[in-house]
């Protein structure tokens, strides 16, 4: 497969693309926790505390998202902006393998906080048109800790390019924000982004396809490494590299013959 010319790749990789990226591919994964709800702030909300929870069992992730809504019953924005101190004794305990309620709690008071002076979360990520996804990732990160009282074990759950970090989930949760091709999985409520900006999520599965397939050289799977693959991943749709994290996690979670044989 290394030696795939463009065209050839870029047709493989279309049709896989083709084959995941449909509404069949939203009950198994996080990305059914925003679909399960209407309102944008909902929406939001779920699919940051999906998208934070992503790594482990799909299954798993999907359950623990689920919890977390039914602890705000149901209605994670009205719970945040209106809830009382003893309200939040119903998020007491609540544990997502290293993620545990002190980092909630934070997450909780940070979301109000945004919330009061915000319609959105885009504005969170890009306060202004012509940001750079890694300017946004590093901008979101500053601004997240911005409190005083901010707790420092939470800062492990929210990376930045700054750091060298791949910040796979935060791209991941880009995507599922900006993208928007009429296809069903991604909701594409943020239009301050541009789809042909966002930058592949890097999880395990992209990674181990994109390296069988010539995609990656890098050795570490950092910042660098996610901007060598969507540069590459460019090549083959200027407009939308993003759009084959589906067809490169597809092949690497659904098809491991096909994976064994590159």
């Amino acid at each position: 497969m290394e030696n795939l010319q463009n065209t050839d790749l870029k047709f493989f990789l279309d049709r896989k693309t083709e084959q995941y990226n449909t509404p069949d591919f939203i009950p198994n994964d996080p990305i059914s926790i925003p679909h399960r709800y209407t309102k944008k702030q909902d929406k939001e909300i779920m699919g940051f505390f999906a998208a934070i929870f992503a790594w482990g069992q799909r299954k798993t992730i999907i359950n623990k998202c689920k919890e977390l809504g039914e602890r705000m019953g149901d209605s994670p924005y009205c719970f945040i902006m209106n809830h009382k101190d003893i309200d939040l004794k119903k998020l007491l305990g609540f544990k997502h393998r290293t993620f545990n309620d002190t980092d909630l709690l934070y997450c909780i008071d940070f979301m109000k906080r945004h919330y009061k002076q915000s319609e959105s979360l885009e504005d969170a990520f890009f306060p202004r048109e012509g940001m750079t996804v890694e300017a946004a990732l590093n901008y979101f990160q500053t601004y997240f800790f911005s409190h005083p009282d901010a707790p420092h074990r939470t800062r492990k759950h929210i990376p930045s390019p700054k750091q060298k970090s791949a910040c796979k989930r935060l791209n991941m949760y880009l995507r599922w924000m900006v993208r928007d091709d009429n296809c069903g999985v991604d909701l594409g409520l943020w239009k301050r982004a541009k789809t042909k900006d966002l930058i592949c999520p890097l999880d395990l599965h992209v990674e181990r396809t994109a390296r069988k397939l010539g995609l990656m050289q890098r050795d570490k799977a950092d910042w660098q490494a996610a901007l060598e693959l969507t540069e590459n991943l460019k090549r083959l749709d200027a407009n939308d590299p993003a759009k084959y994290d589906f067809a490169l996690f597809g092949i690497s979670i659904e098809e491991k013959c096909i994976i064994d044989k590159i």
